[in-house]
């Protein structure tokens, strides 16, 4: 079987629960309708997180996205909720076989 893949990115953002509503709202901004959650815990710079109240969790959002929209929302993450919630930004490499969701 030859299956062409497509090469797109995976935006994964980690973020306290608190900042995953203004995630998604920046997301859907800049059209993007289509995202992944869950709710994690771990531990990192402020220590363990996601085992306490439901305030304290934390969530994963993951996001299939074209090159030209992502600098877009990078960009307005970074500017708009780095220095008020504890979040992690990271870009991936996939690939896909229908390109016509994203």
């Amino acid at each position: 079987m030859d299956v062409k893949l497509y090469k797109v990115k995976l935006l994964t953002v980690v973020c306290e629960i608190l900042a995953q509503k203004n995630v998604l709202g920046i997301l859907e901004r800049h059209d993007i309708r289509g995202y992944t959650t869950y709710e994690v815990h771990g531990k990192g710079a402020r220590g363990i997180r996601g085992q306490g109240l439901q305030n304290e969790k934390n969530a994963k959002i993951e996001v299939i996205v074209r090159e030209e929209k992502l600098s877009g929302v990078i960009e307005e993450i970074s500017q708009t909720m780095f220095a008020d919630y504890a979040l992690v930004l990271y870009v991936s490499d996939v690939g896909v076989v229908r390109t016509e969701k994203f």
